[in-house]
């Protein structure tokens, strides 16, 4: 995958310079397959297979001159996870209507059931895989109600990705009160789940698909109170719908990162 960044960048610029990609791409044995365009950030990405990195910076010289910026080695599977797809959309409603190409920008979740590992000893295996079984469907239910893709199941928690800031906080919130009634209804099987939200492109320094934003947001998880939501600052000025209290908690520092980060938190009305 590749990132290109320039201010007077614009999505007919992308799809032109895509189209001559395509049309030379069998000349240097690179495949362009599809790409992302972010206008707000003026970036795009481009998933692309080719033997190595030099090659596809030929084809882009060759085609329209627009060099990358960077190129990192990716696992498809990944991609399609994080990004949902490895080819071009289809037409809208015919062969004469374009694509709409979307941004590649993310926001990542990561979930994670408190004391799951005491659950065997407290109920049982039955019943604790029984607990384990309702805390997926409770994340799974609300990823399909906001358009979430799950990337990995963690073992007691789900990491997903979301091309909507406000979707991925709605889903947040509809998975604890999820576990909110759960627990009322429930109180001798009570579960309690924490969560973090982070957001980034997918092209981030140390050349990882999703690095920072994958680790901010499982920093924030680990973090978080049982019943809460945490978010960093991109997230919570993303977000795009129905009023929010956000409770700032300051600068926290994490492991892993140079720079502290300012962390909001979301709970849940009464």
């Amino acid at each position: 995958m590749d990132r290109h960044y320039s201010e007077e960048i614009t999505a007919a610029t992308i799809a032109d310079a895509h189209e001559k990609d395509l049309k030379i791409q069998s000349k240097y044995g690179v495949k362009f397959m599809t790409y992302w365009f972010d206008e707000a950030r003026c970036t795009a990405f481009c998933l692309i297979d080719a033997p190595n990195k030099q090659a596809i910076q030929d084809a882009h010289d060759e085609a329209h001159g627009m060099i990358p910026h960077e190129i990192i080695d990716v696992d498809p599977k990944v991609v399609s996870s994080f990004l949902g797809r490895l080819g071009d959309p289809s037409p809208q409603t015919d062969i004469d209507t374009p694509a709409i190409i979307g941004t590649a920008f993310r926001a990542i979740m990561f979930t994670d059931l408190l004391d799951s590992t005491k659950m065997n000893t407290e109920h049982g295996d039955s019943k604790a895989l029984h607990l384990l079984h309702i805390n997926n469907a409770f994340t799974r239910n609300a990823l399909r109600d906001h358009q979430g893709s799950e990337v990995k199941h963690t073992g007691d928690g789900i990491m997903a990705s979301f091309t909507s800031v406000t979707n991925a906080i709605n889903c947040a919130l509809d998975i604890q009160k999820s576990f909110r009634d759960h627990n009322l209804n429930s109180p001798t099987e009570s579960l309690y789940l924490r969560i973090g939200l982070s957001a980034g492109e997918p092209i981030e320094e140390g050349g990882d698909l999703f690095g920072n934003s994958v680790q901010q947001a499982a920093r924030l998880c680990d973090y978080a109170e049982p019943e809460n939501i945490l978010v960093t600052q991109v997230v919570r000025d993303l977000y795009r719908d129905k009023p929010l209290t956000f409770s700032d908690l300051g600068d926290i520092s994490f492991k892993g990162f140079d720079e502290k980060t300012r962390v909001y938190s979301i709970k849940l009305k009464n």
